[in-house]
């Protein structure tokens, strides 16, 4: 079915542009997630445990947000993807590397692939400030949660 079986609340140019922010969006967040757990299985070291349960609050973030992405993108009239294939293809994090890594190692992956993750967002808070304020007030949200585990993620690092 290619024509959208829901009546959007936007124009088509403002559908379009939005439902290309949301899908990006999309991609990023399913991707943080499977790289978050990834982390999670696979994190060694001292303070193990710490950044263990840390990488599942981060996790449940990124895992509620995808949800809330996909459905404003089909309150607009735009299919979500979330597919393996198209988050392989599609997202712009960073890459996390395979095999365990060391606590430190893994911290400062995290601090690169979040920070990445927030300018793309604060990009997007942009795109949609005349084409969807509901939208943008979604990112807004979604930016401001990530940007709070960037902080805690980063604070790890800090030297004393």
């Amino acid at each position: 079915m290619s024509k959208s079986p829901i009546t959007s609340p936007l124009g088509d140019v403002e559908r379009e542009s939005t439902g290309a922010v949301l899908q990006a969006t999309l991609v990023d967040l399913v991707d943080l997630s499977l790289i978050g757990k990834q982390a999670h299985w696979n994190v060694v070291g001292p303070n193990f445990r710490s950044a263990h349960l840390q990488l599942d609050e981060l996790v449940t973030a990124a895992r509620r947000f995808v949800d809330d992405v996909a459905e404003r993108a089909n309150a607009i009239g735009v299919s979500p993807n979330g597919k393996a294939k198209t988050v392989q293809e599609s997202s712009g994090i960073p890459e996390y590397p395979d095999n365990w890594q060391s606590v430190q190692t893994t911290v400062a992956k995290i601090v690169e692939i979040l920070g990445e993750l927030i300018k793309r967002l604060r990009r997007r808070i942009d795109e949609t400030d005349k084409s969807d304020v509901v939208t943008q007030d979604l990112l807004i949200e979604v930016t401001r949660e990530l940007e709070k585990q960037h902080w805690m993620w980063q604070a790890q690092l800090a030297k004393s």
